[in-house]
């Protein structure tokens, strides 16, 4: 059986007696990095960033759920339609079809506080012989740049997590099949729908035979069929972000993660 996590008294009621929270005051309403959303109260994968849009309700808004990871249930009101986490039926919030807000025309309207995000950060963190990670920005001219200046994408810095490894445990091609598969190194100018050169795909290489390594496992993937938008540039440069952003999900007891897991590579 699945155990389930801890709740606090918010989150109790929301999650289990089916409460609401008020209207823009969730953490991930405004939030669309790349990643994966997971059940506060279980940990299955509920919705991938791919599918979130901006709404204008107040509350996170998905098109599409993982497959087999919803449920949904009329509403005690009998008017809305209710959507449940199926592993442990945790209360997420309501599902209206017909608005055209998206070609998909549904909006899984859910509750921030019932969710968990995970980032790419992760499956660095998790993988053996990894001994370090870092949330930073990189490849740019200013000198410790802030979070605001990057976003404003003047800096020519890149986000990108600094991966401290023991070579004899873990090789940089692993780490670079990890990075290939956790996001969409096919998208030009961005990632979801976080636009702007500061989220584009980059392999900062520290020397030939990480360059090689990198070239051939892009060359790899073109052979596919895949359109590849990923860069690979020399490193010059590695600014830590500010604490806040360093393992936020360690940090607040969360389970961190951020890109949907899809294999790309045959080994």
């Amino acid at each position: 059986m699945r155990k389930h996590k801890k709740l606090t008294p918010e989150e109790e009621r929301v999650i289990a007696q089916k409460g609401t929270e008020p209207p823009f005051s969730g953490r991930y309403y405004n939030s669309f990095k790349k990643g994966i959303y997971f059940c506060k109260r279980c940990g299955a994968e509920l919705y991938t960033s791919e599918s979130k849009f901006r709404s204008g309700c107040g509350w996170p808004s998905f098109d599409e759920e993982i497959r087999g990871a919803i449920k949904h249930v009329p509403d005690v009101d009998g008017i809305r339609t209710e959507i449940l986490c199926t592993k442990c039926n945790a209360h997420l919030g309501h599902v209206f079809k017909g608005e055209r807000l998206t070609e998909k025309n549904i909006r899984h309207c859910v509750n921030s506080i019932a969710l968990e995000f995970r980032g790419t950060q992760y499956y660095f963190q998790k993988q053996h012989g990894v001994t370090k990670t870092t949330v930073g920005y990189s490849g740019g001219d200013v000198k410790n740049p802030k979070y605001e200046e990057v976003c404003n994408g003047k800096t020519g810095h890149v986000e990108t997590v600094e991966v401290v490894f023991n070579p004899r445990i873990v090789s940089f091609e692993q780490l670079a099949k990890i990075f290939f598969e956790t996001h969409d190194p096919t998208q030009k100018g961005g990632q979801g729908p976080d636009i702007g050169d500061q989220y584009r795909s980059v392999v900062f290489y520290l020397d030939e035979e990480q360059r090689k390594i990198a070239y051939e496992l892009v060359l790899q993937l073109k052979n596919k069929g895949l359109d590849i938008a990923t860069s690979i540039e020399q490193f010059k440069n590695f600014y830590p972000a500010e604490d806040y952003h360093q393992k936020y999900y360690k940090k607040t007891g969360g389970n961190p993660y951020c890109h949907r897991y899809v294999k790309r590579f045959d080994s």
